[in-house]
């Protein structure tokens, strides 16, 4: 069997860890067990967590989350004007050969 000692948990990990002990009332034995991890650790994270918990709920940090949003459905929204643009000037260069042919029968 494979060590997990040294294992990398994503933060997503490591918060549904902490969930999972907070709100579904799992032992840190039990996790420790199932994750192969040592209590100090997980009380690592837990004092992580709640020091860092303020950031998380900052008007600062809502702000930074909702530009982020914003960037993104820019970037979204340009690419579809851009593929947009991309069919209408092949239409338009169709239209124009199709008058051009037209016109010359």
């Amino acid at each position: 069997m494979e060590s997990h000692d040294k294992r990398q948990f994503t933060p997503e990990e490591k918060v549904a860890i902490l969930r999972r002990h907070l709100i579904e009332k799992v032992t840190v034995p039990d996790l420790g067990d199932e994750y192969h991890l040592h209590p100090t650790v997980f009380y690592r994270w837990l004092k992580q967590f709640f020091d860092n918990g303020a950031v998380a709920l900052s008007p600062a940090e809502r702000a930074r989350r909702r530009e982020e949003a914003q960037r993104q459905r820019i970037e979204f929204l340009e690419a579809k004007l851009a593929k947009k643009d991309a069919v209408l000037a092949e239409l338009m260069e169709e239209h124009v050969a199709l008058k051009k042919s037209l016109g010359e029968s």
